[in-house]
């Protein structure tokens, strides 16, 4: 795997963690939380942007947006006991067999 696809999961990674961190922030009034959150979404934006540069756009931002909605989806049924039911978890595996086709298509190794 090359250091472009390496840096779009871990902005994958951080775009799950300013999700959840949204959480945390209780609208950006706890100030550590919402701190982190910020920095997390700086940090997720620049890395995908730093991906970018040799990734096709379309392809790095549908993964790095299918990492966070992914990783959002599962911390949101284990920290906030969101429903876990057999759908869901049918149309999250269909979440993760796009984005490892993405990246399997994506001509780029």
């Amino acid at each position: 795997m090359s250091s472009s696809w390496i840096l779009l999961v871990v902005a994958g990674l951080l775009e799950v963690g300013w999700a959840i961190g949204l959480k945390y922030t209780q609208g950006f009034t706890r100030p550590l939380p919402s701190v982190l959150t910020v920095a997390a979404i700086i940090a997720s934006m620049a890395l995908l942007s730093f991906a970018a540069k040799t990734l096709p756009i379309g392809t790095a931002y549908a993964v790095w947006v299918g990492i966070g909605a992914f990783g959002a989806a599962v911390l949101g049924m284990v920290l906030f006991h969101e429903p876990v039911t057999a759908p869901r978890l049918f149309f999250l595996g269909l979440l993760l067999v796009a984005i490892v086709g993405l990246k399997a298509t994506s001509g780029t190794q």
